[in-house]
Formats: structure tokens, C-alpha cells, sequence
């Protein structure tokens, strides 16, 4: 019991968190299709977002053109006009590079936004399986509690019909067995809304599909690798920029414009005169200098540097919430040592009195109930050490859920 207790405790204090030999691309599997379809496209959105938005500092080439016709006298006169105009400007005050700086971070917060939902999903996917898992064995386990009651039925009925006990303790067999079975009842109804709710996020066969093995992590490494405070960290940029953004809004602005236009109308003075033509051209071309005084200025900068501040605090306070939620896994996980090493005890016990009941199972001094009763008793044992282990699986993947690393 004392190396046990040593080697889960070497375990939680060296070992590292890993899919075992997995990798990105093999989670991705558990989820369906369609799914992987979607997040494929909401990540082509954000590359489209992101182009869209560094590139704004680009003003848009104004073209325009007209055409009419009226008509005076007795001739049908046409009018046309077509102009392109540039208003661009080149100096805002550190304007542009912080606004290709925000655009920048404001794609790697979406990316990760992205991630952080995705892992979500195959985390909700895996932990499914594994609750199906689960679930398999404890309906395995409620069939071998259901037959030593029957088999301690049969015992009542023996005694009670040989005069041994009264009624009241074989209606208590019956009531129990009744229990049991109704357990197992519900036991397959949770198995069947779990396959239904599994099926809705995979193409994976649930008989078939293997659960990948999780390892411990320590706490380090859990929030060194932590996605969700990647995600974090990436809003404090993106907030830190859009305040700088905000703040050359209010700064003096220099553009350079230029513009060119053609016009040619159709001219008639009298119905007695002959249309005539004018064509003109023109062009133009200089800079500008531009500040805007607003009287919400400081109101606005101010706006903007306290949500930079506020998500500071937020990162803050989400590496202490990660944190807890870590300690409370690894308690977690070592009660449900305790529980495996408990059931590990009641195998040892099982194991010994079955061997012994065998014993006198053939020199006639116990029945095939004693032995049948000892032999599913021993098995239910054996099925709660793996529900125990699955237990612990499905704590880890509470820690899956926001590592990410090179090494996955």
C-alpha cells in the first residue's frame, strides 16, 4: 500500500501531460466532418477579417461616371462625365503601423478564439466516448449485481419454503432485486443518450473508437501552455494597439489627393442652330493636413485605455482561476487513487475467499450460490478499478481542454 501511495505520488510530481503518441491532426479525428468544415471556414473568415482590416489604412480610389439625354428643341442632346479621385493619407500619427499592429494582434486573438472553441468541442467529444466507455462497464457490472440477487432470491425461497426464514425476507430479496434492475434500467438509458449526443459531433463508431490515454501534468507546464491564456494575452495586445489607434484618431493627419474628370455635353442654342460639341479635361493634385477637435477626445482615449487595463486584470484573474481548477483536478484525480487502491484491497479480499470457498466448495461445505456469489463479487471489482481509472481520464481531460504544445 505505502510503494502504491509513493508511485501515484512520484506521478503527480514528475510526470507530463501527453495524448500518447497523438497528435493534432488524430484529435481532430473525433470530431465529424462537418464539423472540421466549419471551423475550416470560420478560420478562412478571420485570414479574410484580418486582410481586410490591415489593410484599412488604404483609402478606396473614388470612381464615378454619368450619362443623360434630353432634348430642347427637336434634337436629342447627350450629356457624359467620368472623374476618379485619391484622398490618401500618409502620416497619421502612428496611425497606420499601430493600426496594421492591431490587425496583427486582433487575428491572433481570433485564431485563438477559434482554438479555444475547437478544443472545446473534441474535449466534450472524448469526454462522450469515455462516459460510453464507462457506462459499458457499469452496465456490466449492475448484470453481475443483478444475478447475486438473484442468486441470494433463490437462497430466500430455499429457506423460506424449507421453514428456515419468514416471508418478510424474501420480500425484501425480491424488493432488492427489483432495485437492481431497474439500476440497470437506467444505467442503458444514460448509455443511449450519450451515443445519441456522441453521434452528433462524430463520424467515429463508439464500439470501435479507442479513447486516447491522458498522463498528469504539472502545474507549470499546464499554464505555460495554456491556450485559453494565450487567448488571454492576445486580447491585452489587441487592447494595448486599438488604445494607440484610438488615440492617433486625434492627431494631426496629412493626405495626399488628387483627382481628374472629362466631360463632354452636347450643346444646341436654337432649334435653327447645329449641335455642337464641348470635351473637357481637368486634373488636380496637392496635400492636405487634417485634425479633428472633438470635444469627446479625452473621453474616448480614456474609454479605450481602461478596457486595455480591464483585460489585464481579466488575464489575471483567469491564471487564478486555471490554477485552482488545476489543484481541484489533481485532488480530484487522488481520491480516485484512493478509490482504486480500495477496490485493488477488496480484489486481494475477494480473491482469497473465493480460492477458499473453492476449498470447501468441494468438500460439500458451501454451495455453487457461495461460490457464484464470491466469483461476479470478485468480477464487479475488477470493472469499478477501470470505471475508477476512466474517472480519472475524464478529470485530465478537464486539463486537455486549454494545453496545447509543440510536443502534442
Amino acid at each position: 500500500m505505502k510503494v502504491l501511495k509513493l508511485s501515484a505520488l512520484l506521478c503527480l510530481t514528475f510526470s507530463t501531460l501527453s495524448f500518447a503518441n497523438e497528435n493534432n491532426a488524430t484529435l481532430d479525428s473525433y470530431i465529424s466532418d462537418l464539423k472540421k468544415e466549419q471551423f475550416g471556414y470560420d478560420y478562412e473568415k478571420n485570414e479574410a477579417e484580418s486582410s481586410k482590416l490591415h489593410d484599412a489604412w488604404i483609402a478606396p480610389l473614388q470612381l464615378g461616371y454619368t450619362y443623360s439625354r434630353n432634348k430642347p428643341f427637336n434634337d436629342e442632346l447627350t450629356n457624359q462625365s467620368a472623374a476618379i479621385r485619391m484622398d490618401q493619407p500618409i502620416f497619421q500619427s502612428g496611425g497606420i503601423y499601430y493600426g496594421i499592429k492591431f490587425a496583427n494582434a486582433s487575428k491572433r486573438y481570433s485564431d485563438y478564439s477559434i482554438d479555444v472553441a475547437k478544443r472545446k468541442m473534441i474535449k466534450e467529444t472524448i469526454s462522450l466516448l469515455m462516459q460510453i466507455k464507462q457506462t459499458i462497464l457499469k452496465e456490466e457490472a449492475q448484470e453481475l449485481q443483478i444475478k447475486n440477487a438473484e442468486i441470494n432470491l433463490a437462497q430466500k425461497k430455499e429457506q423460506y419454503l424449507n421453514g428456515q426464514l419468514d416471508s418478510g425476507f424474501l420480500d425484501n430479496a425480491i424488493i432488492q432485486r427489483n432495485i437492481v434492475i431497474e439500476a440497470l434500467y437506467n444505467i442503458q438509458t444514460t448509455k443511449e443518450k450519450l451515443i445519441t449526443q456522441f453521434h452528433t459531433l462524430s463520424d467515429l463508431d463508439y464500439k470501435t473508437a479507442k479513447i486516447p490515454h491522458l498522463e498528469l501534468i504539472n502545474s507549470e507546464e499546464f499554464i505555460k501552455h495554456n491556450i485559453v491564456l494565450k487567448q488571454k494575452e492576445a486580447e491585452i495586445e489587441k487592447s494595448r494597439y486599438y488604445t494607440d489607434v484610438t488615440r492617433s484618431k486625434y492627431l494631426p493627419r496629412v493626405s495626399l489627393t488628387a483627382g481628374y474628370s472629362w466631360t463632354k455635353a452636347d450643346q444646341q442654342f436654337d432649334p435653327n442652330f447645329r449641335i455642337f460639341s464641348n470635351e473637357y479635361h481637368f486634373y488636380n493634385y496637392g496635400a492636405k493636413v487634417s485634425m479633428p477637435l472633438d470635444i469627446n477626445v479625452f473621453r474616448d482615449i480614456e474609454s479605450s485605455r481602461v478596457d486595455f487595463l480591464k483585460s489585464q486584470v481579466i488575464s489575471e484573474d483567469k491564471k487564478r482561476e486555471l490554477v485552482a481548477l488545476f489543484e481541484q483536478v489533481m485532488h480530484n484525480i487522488k481520491n480516485y487513487d484512493k478509490k482504486i487502491a480500495l477496490s485493488n484491497e477488496n480484489i486481494d479480499i475477494y480473491t482469497r475467499l473465493r480460492d477458499d470457498t473453492q476449498k470447501l466448495f468441494k468438500a460439500g461445505y458451501k454451495t455453487q450460490y457461495d461460490l457464484d456469489t464470491l466469483e461476479n463479487s470478485l468480477a464487479i471489482q475488477n470493472l469499478d478499478t477501470k470505471v475508477y481509472a476512466i474517472d480519472k481520464q475524464l478529470e485530465l481531460l478537464n486539463l486537455y481542454e486549454m494545453y496545447v504544445n509543440s510536443g502534442e
